[in-house]
């Protein structure tokens, strides 16, 4: 399913200033190198190329990957230097084997069913070679039932004003998403964009087993930006695989 984020993407990066993409950068290549030897590396679902483009300054040969081609649009404008594609995760087909395989900033959770997330996880496994590494983070159950939940989000960026609406169903661990966007023009009046969009939380269980199936060996399962175990209470997990 390719999902287009439009108006998401224009206000993207503003509204991810805090995130620490230096720090996640870091760790990802250390659990990298810690799963295999890597050399080629794909990120898919890489949105607005934050941590691709500072992979790719570390010292990866990467390749960015997205649905979206209004995030890619971003992503490019920052890397040029970067070979960016427009494929839709679940579809993935480049022709080429990588040594590792990242999906970082929990999107894994943007597939909307299990069945969308094992298919993610096949087209993953063929576009590896044998003993290749699947890194990802995602968030939990506890977080999507406990922190996203039925709440609202105010955010204040610059140029921009974002009211972020949560649903959450406990059917799937699902949270149904829509942000009302409201762009600053030049004469200080606003124009009105909107964004909808759903993400699902698997347990860590039901991702173990769908890795196995899929062809993968866990390697780890970290509390996300550490090299902990996990808790009841983790929002975020680390999960590093290798392709059997």
């Amino acid at each position: 399913m390719t999902r287009g984020y439009g108006d998401f993407a224009e206000v993207y990066d503003e509204l991810t200033q805090n995130v620490p993409y230096d720090e996640i950068a870091e760790y990802y290549a250390k659990i990298l190198r810690q799963t295999a030897d890597v050399k080629r590396l794909l990120d898919i679902g890489c949105g607005t190329g934050n941590l691709t483009a500072r992979l790719g300054k570390i010292g990866f040969d990467v390749v960015g990957l997205d649905g979206s081609s209004e995030m890619l649009s971003e992503a490019m404008a920052k890397a040029p230097e970067i070979f960016w594609v427009c494929q839709d995760m679940t579809e993935l087909d480049l022709g080429e084997e990588f040594d590792a395989v990242i999906a970082t900033l929990d999107s894994i959770n943007h597939l909307e069913s299990k069945a969308e997330t094992e298919q993610c996880f096949r087209r993953v496994n063929e576009n590896l070679k044998p003993g290749g590494a699947f890194v990802f983070d995602v968030n939990t159950v506890y977080k999507h039932r406990e922190i996203l939940a039925n709440n609202t989000f105010v955010y204040d960026a610059d140029g921009a004003y974002c009211v972020w609406l949560n649903e959450y169903s406990e059917e799937d661990n699902g949270v149904s998403i829509d942000l009302d966007i409201f762009f600053e023009q030049e004469d200080g009046s606003y124009i009105r964009g909107s964004e909808s969009f759903r993400e699902i939380a698997l347990g860590e269980d039901e991702m173990k087993e769908m890795l196995a199936k899929c062809g993968f060996e866990v390697v780890n399962i970290y509390d996300y930006l550490t090299f902990d175990k996990p808790c009841e209470t983790s929002e975020k997990l680390l999960i590093s695989a290798r392709k059997k």
